[in-house]
């Protein structure tokens, strides 16, 4: 299936289901103020990082962009240092980033020694950077109380927005025929990366700092590079064990300084 279609049906479905059932039990709608707010991280979390991540996925391993996106934290402490200065400037800091950008340059190439795409190996950078900013403006911005409601909000626009982006692209005709194994690959992602993983996630930036509840980026390589290799046939070479070693080295050193302090205040 072409990817900002995927990914756009995907969160659309998601989105209606969590504001359907929300709607249904007479919760509150979000203000406007609320909507804006949504629409704006819709954008970076959806729009940018996952239409990103799903077209570079057409030529990078999954496994090798599970550990490219496992630099979420890596980009989250330079926004809180350097952009929203929630956190000092530290030197270890800095040598943790240090090491885990130069975990993400190893990745440039497979196991075999080719290039895997530059382009596409950015693509996904600049998906991270975006999930990255996402998360930090999620504790600062006005949203809805129900998390339900706010996760659902954020995946049906950030769906509309990736639709429209495919329909530019013209990715698809106006009636595109969607396979067996392709609806099923995109129900398991409906039920188990939206409805579930994206709506605890959304829980989890209220009760935690951001660059605590991002640790789960370091657990996704790993799962995904035994998944891809042992399913998908994807080879995992000498540089994809090195490269995600720093990465996740330097991942495991971020989250082990003290945390972020939050800022109160909410736009």
């Amino acid at each position: 299936m072409p990817p900002l279609f995927a990914a756009g049906v995907r969160f659309v479905i998601a989105g209606l289901v969590l504001l359907g059932g929300q709607r249904l039990r007479s919760a509150r709608g979000p203000a406007g103020r609320e909507w804006r707010n949504m629409a704006v991280l819709a954008f970076l979390m959806f729009a940018v990082a996952y239409g990103a991540l799903f077209w570079a996925e057409k030529s990078v391993p999954s496994g090798v962009a599970a550990v490219l996106v496992a630099t979420v934290p890596l980009w989250t402490a330079l926004l809180e240092m350097l952009v929203f200065e929630r956190e000092p400037r530290r030197a270890m800091t800095f040598a943790a980033v240090a090491v885990g950008l130069a975990g993400v340059a190893i990745l440039s190439f497979d196991g075999s020694g080719g290039r895997v795409s530059v382009v596409a190996s950015a693509a996904v950078a600049a998906s991270s950077i975006a999930w990255s900013l996402g998360t930090a403006l999620t504790t600062r911005l006005a949203l809805p109380q129900s998390h339900l409601l706010s996760a659902g909000g954020q995946m049906l626009i950030g769906g509309a927005m990736l639709l429209a982006g495919s329909a530019l692209a013209r990715e698809v005709p106006p009636l595109p025929a969607i396979s067996l194994p392709a609806a099923g690959a995109i129900a398991y992602q409906v039920v188990a990366g939206s409805l579930i993983a994206f709506t605890a996630y959304q829980w989890l930036l209220t009760q935690v700092p951001g660059t605590m509840v991002t640790s789960y980026a370091y657990v996704n390589p790993v799962v995904a590079l035994v998944i891809g290799h042992e399913l998908g046939g994807e080879p995992i070479g000498a540089r994809t064990v090195a490269g995600g070693a720093l990465v996740l080295f330097s991942t495991v050193a971020l989250l082990r300084r003290r945390p972020a302090v939050d800022a109160d205040a909410r736009l």
